[in-house]
């Protein structure tokens, strides 16, 4: 079995903590959630196709490194 490889700053700890968080959600508490990003003004939500979503992850980390 391959070792878990995690992105830069998660560890086991984190992902078990994510994990738990999502599911242990309601489905009530899940809607909440999502519709609550929808309203955030810092962020946008958009439709790619897939195989440009590489060079938008990479603007992205770019954008967040900087």
């Amino acid at each position: 079995m391959m070792p878990n490889i995690f992105p830069h700053g998660w560890d086991e700890k984190r992902l078990q903590e994510i994990l738990r968080h999502y599911e242990s959600q309601t489905d009530d508490e899940a809607l909440a959630e999502d519709e609550a990003a929808f309203e955030d003004p810092t962020q946008a939500l958009m439709e790619v196709p897939i195989e440009l979503v590489p060079v938008f992850r990479e603007i992205i980390a770019r954008h967040r490194a900087a």
